[in-house]
């Protein structure tokens, strides 16, 4: 019996005539723990998408970022990862507080590869991994369940040509995101950012914030 194929699978396998295929990768390439090779993809990564569900059973994906070993190894079947400061609306965070089934993809655009992974995922407001990550607010860990390679040949070829400046490094200021000097949210600001605005080059309408991403776009 299948570990990962359910009667909606088979369905669309039968028609295509791929029950057979299907079968043989699920042997070949699904499995639950990380190899060497695995933990040095991940762990080399600058960039993952997060599937979450959230309170009504919608699928959610959010994208993730840091510098690469954001993403650590904590053993064979589980690893971690920083939720940095946002929008405030926690999405995926409280997705997994209330339905710890995610899904991860992490993917390499200039050496196209990328790898699946389903987990449990958990949030502890105290964990000690927090002294790893400078800025966040969180800290999930992931345990695995299943974790697979994709084939890649879909993958458009990139290039990098720069590093966030917003992530959050170790004894260096994280800019303001350029959205929280938006004058109609200066109100409902958390403690944490309230007249920020000011020192990062003053109030933006939204007319003004727009006219930025279009120029940032360009």
């Amino acid at each position: 019996m299948s570990n990962i194929y359910g009667d909606q699978h088979r369905d669309l396998q039968q028609r295509f005539d791929t029950t057979k295929l299907a079968d043989r990768l699920e042997q070949m390439i699904i499995k639950s723990t990380l190899d060497e090779r695995d933990r040095d993809f991940i762990t080399s990564r600058d960039m993952f998408f997060l599937s979450t569900i959230d309170h009504l059973g919608r699928p959610t994906v959010s994208y993730k970022g840091g510098d690469p070993g954001f993403i650590h190894i904590i053993d064979e079947q589980t690893i971690a990862f920083p939720s940095y400061d946002g929008n405030g609306m926690y999405l995926s965070m409280g997705n997994i507080q209330s339905s710890p089934n995610i899904g991860c993809l992490f993917i390499d655009l200039q050496h196209p590869n990328r790898l699946r992974l389903q987990g449990s995922a958990t949030i502890d407001l105290q964990d000690p991994l927090l002294a790893r990550y400078p800025k966040a607010d969180l800290v999930v860990r992931v345990a695995i369940q299943q974790l697979w390679v994709n084939c890649p040949r879909y993958i458009h070829h990139y290039e990098k040509l720069e590093a966030s400046k917003f992530v959050p490094r170790a004894n260096v200021e994280t800019p303001m995101a350029p959205w929280k000097r938006l004058d109609i949210v200066q109100d409902v600001l958390p403690a944490k950012d309230v007249g920020r605005a000011v020192e990062a080059g003053g109030l933006l309408t939204l007319a003004e914030y727009d006219r930025q991403l279009s120029k940032d776009n360009n």
